[in-house]
């Protein structure tokens, strides 16, 4: 069992507060996306994970054992980086067998995990090439390979496949979530691409500002965002806003109509409907095109409602100039509300 139970962690770099009390619970085999923008805090927690850094307060327990005071070799783990970190002295070969070399594990053993993590990985036929002669996607095969090798507990990959490029990305997320399913390893990873959370994990941690948001399975943080910032984030393009303020109990005005909301004491909320839930009627928002991109079967609107931004995904097949009056009529049950003050969902 490799369970990761972070408990109450928190890091500070001088009078920086890089994480604040975080509190997570990865189950054995799961793989959790640590999801947020460039400075929220995702690699400092990976890094205090794999022991590269030492907590400011807080606990680390991997498969049942507090590992936070013991040195990264001995927490069953492995890490695959950024920026692959093959050797370039030696063959594909031994740099998978590099990390087993370390162990003294019998030749024999090293021969077959070698073999069998290269298979894989589909780089079998390159074990005598030199990373030289590889390319970027090949080469970060070989880092996963390596890392798979060892037969970890858990496996760390801090942004692994930001390197390639957008069609390599693609194979090598597919190739990636099939492999590590199939050597029943819990994973962590750390990313900003959204895409790349949505298709690879069972759960999303979403971070921003040294604090978990949210953390749940794709789908529900992509409908039921527990905050406007993860609404924001997440979806490309984003969750649109716009000002509610309440006419009676239930009822609510947004952009010139009245819907049915939330009853609560507040008497300001926001209205959040992402852009492909509204459809093209009568009775709805008031919006003006300005921008139509197409998109292939679909296109994308940019709006003007109420003075605001209003992106709308529609048929292609509509006709749509910029400059035309439109309107744009929510899905009901897509509707969301956050609270004015906290963000938080209602």
């Amino acid at each position: 069992m490799a369970e990761i139970v972070i408990k109450n962690v928190a890091k500070s770099f001088g009078g920086f507060q890089a994480l604040h009390s975080i509190d997570l619970t990865i189950a054995d085999q799961e793989f959790m996306v640590l999801l947020g923008a460039s400075g929220c805090g995702k690699t400092t927690l990976l890094r205090i994970i794999a022991g590269l850094e030492t907590p400011t307060q807080g606990e680390v327990w991997i498969g049942g054992r507090r590992v936070d005071g013991l040195p990264p070799r001995e927490r069953g783990i492995a890490m695959v980086f950024q920026n692959y970190a093959v050797f370039p002295h030696l063959t594909v070969f031994e740099n998978i067998a590099f990390g087993l070399r370390m162990k003294k594990l019998p030749q024999a053993e090293i021969d077959r995990r070698v073999h069998r993590t290269a298979e894989l990985m589909h780089i079998e036929q390159l074990l005598k090439r030199y990373s030289g002669q590889l390319s970027g996607g090949q080469r970060q095969r070989v880092a996963v390979a390596r890392a798979l090798a060892m037969e970890p507990d858990v496996i760390l990959m801090d942004e692994p496949l930001s390197n390639l490029d957008a069609l390599l990305r693609l194979e090598m997320r597919a190739e990636l979530k099939g492999v590590l399913a199939e050597s029943k390893t819990t994973t962590i990873y750390v990313t900003h691409d959204q895409v790349e959370a949505m298709s690879l994990a069972d759960r999303i941690s979403v971070m921003n500002a040294g604090r978990i948001v949210q953390a749940a399975s794709p789908v529900e943080v992509y409908r039921n965002p527990a905050a406007r910032f993860v609404g924001s984030f997440i979806g490309s393009p984003p969750m649109n806003f716009i000002p509610a303020v309440k006419v009676a109990d239930g009822k609510w005005r947004v952009a010139g109509i009245t819907l049915d909301g939330p009853q609560t004491p507040q008497e300001k909320l926001e209205f959040a409907i992402r852009p492909e839930d509204v459809e093209v009627g009568s009775g709805g928002l008031a919006a003006t095109v300005r921008v139509v991109e197409p998109l292939g079967a679909h296109a994308l609107l940019t709006c003007e409602v109420e003075g605001a931004l209003f992106r709308a995904v529609v048929d292609s097949d509509i006709p749509v100039s910029p400059g035309d009056a439109l309107s744009l009529v929510p899905k009901s049950d897509r509707v969301r509300w956050f609270d004015v003050e906290s963000g938080a969902a209602v």
